[in-house]
């Protein structure tokens, strides 16, 4: 009896034992069963993702294959259109050339183009002088427009001065940013004909000058001179005597330059009909450029303005009529443009002021120099010398 009882019990035991397994078996083959199927799931999202994204890469490729075609394209029409406008260019410079418009009909003009203004003058041209003068002694022109452009060589460095003497239409050069020689031409049409250097005369100043803000002014050459741990000195040195007959100092924080595409030109020196200006940064911290008007006799300040251009991304100014025209660039050099215009006697509104672009050349000014006899900018650009010749209007009075 008791054996038979054993039986019973082990019996019982294994098949809850065998129940046991079973049910763990089949929960084993549940879970596996469903981690197939999620991973057949999955297989059949990842083909339908990878399917999807080759046609991405089709489409994408697509397209970038036609923004190539469509930039090469948009290439050609701008190289065309450069093309074009250098033609263009060169034959308004051609005319320019053969026309040689005068910028005022006055007997005193034909004196000042064929060279005339020289020691050697009559007193009847002294006269013509002295009536011109007056004429334009109450200035109220502003610019309108640039009329042309005349490349007339490359001598010297990328950066540098020409300019012309309205008195006695000589031209004179300062190659690079310092230095004590200028070289002197008789007249636009020698330096424009000359080989060079060799074929100058040579003025050798008695101190370097600094920058590239020299001014020429009635026979006179106005230069700044730097020297270390001192403040600047505006220098007047008399050029039919060739030495120097006033300097004066000119005290400015921190000698910062002026324009900051030209880091080399602290201050730079203007002459318009209305007398001598200077152009320079107040201190390291002012972010404007300020002007000054100086008495060019005794090179005592008169007055000083605010013109509130900003000094950054300026690379050069010129001053016509009491107005100031700053122009502007980029670091890397593309088409300078007048976009900031200061008026000492308010005679010119903010609608009214032009914004000038100059025909896109060779690099960045590193100097306009305004001659106002001929209504002319002389320009040094990356070592070429050039001439713009401005139309004119009468500015509007508020």
């Amino acid at each position: 009896m008791k054996s038979l009882l054993l039986v019973s019990v082990a019996w019982m035991l294994a098949a809850a034992q065998y129940n046991y397994h079973q049910g763990l078996m089949d929960y084993l083959e549940n879970r596996l069963l469903a981690i197939e199927d999620r991973m057949h799931l999955w297989h059949q999202q990842s083909r339908r993702y990878h399917t999807d994204l080759q046609d991405f890469q089709k489409l994408s490729a697509d397209a970038i294959t036609a923004l190539k075609q469509e930039h090469a394209k948009l290439l050609e029409d701008l190289d065309g259109a450069a093309v074009q406008v250098d033609r263009v260019e060169r034959e308004m410079d051609f005319v320019a050339s053969q026309t040689s418009p005068r910028a005022c009909v006055r007997k005193a003009d034909q004196v000042v183009e064929q060279g005339a203004w020289g020691l050697e003058q009559s007193r009847a041209e002294e006269e013509d002088w002295e009536e011109l003068h007056s004429r334009v002694a109450d200035c109220e022109e502003i610019i309108s427009s640039i009329r042309s452009v005349k490349i007339l060589k490359r001598v010297g460095g990328p950066k540098g001065t020409w300019v012309r003497d309205p008195r006695s239409s000589k031209v004179y050069l300062f190659n690079g940013t310092t230095g004590d020689r200028v070289l002197q031409y008789d007249s636009v049409r020698e330096f424009a004909g000359s080989a060079g250097v060799d074929d100058s005369r040579l003025i050798r100043l008695p101190s370097d000058w600094t920058g590239s803000g020299s001014a020429v002014y009635n026979d006179y050459l106005f230069f700044v001179k730097q020297e270390a741990g001192s403040d600047l000195q505006v220098v007047k040195y008399d050029l039919l005597s060739r030495s120097v007959s006033d300097t004066a100092m000119f005290p400015i924080q921190g000698h910062t330059s002026v324009y900051s595409l030209n880091p080399e030109t602290l201050v730079d020196l203007a002459a318009d009909d209305e007398g001598l200006w200077l152009l320079y940064a107040a201190a390291d911290s002012e972010p404007n450029i300020s002007l000054a008007k100086m008495d060019p006799g005794t090179l005592d300040i008169e007055q000083i303005w605010d013109t509130r251009c900003p000094r950054d991304n300026a690379e050069a100014a010129f001053v016509i009529c009491g107005t100031v025209y700053v122009v502007y660039n980029t670091r890397l050099p593309s088409r300078s443009r007048v976009q900031c215009v200061f008026d000492v006697n308010d005679m010119v509104r903010s609608e009214e002021a032009p914004l000038l672009y100059f025909p896109r050349r060779y690099g960045a000014h590193a100097s306009l120099k305004y001659n106002p006899e001929e209504k002319q900018l002389y320009a040094w650009d990356d070592g070429y010398q050039i001439i713009y010749r401005l139309s004119m209007k009468r500015k509007l009075l508020v």
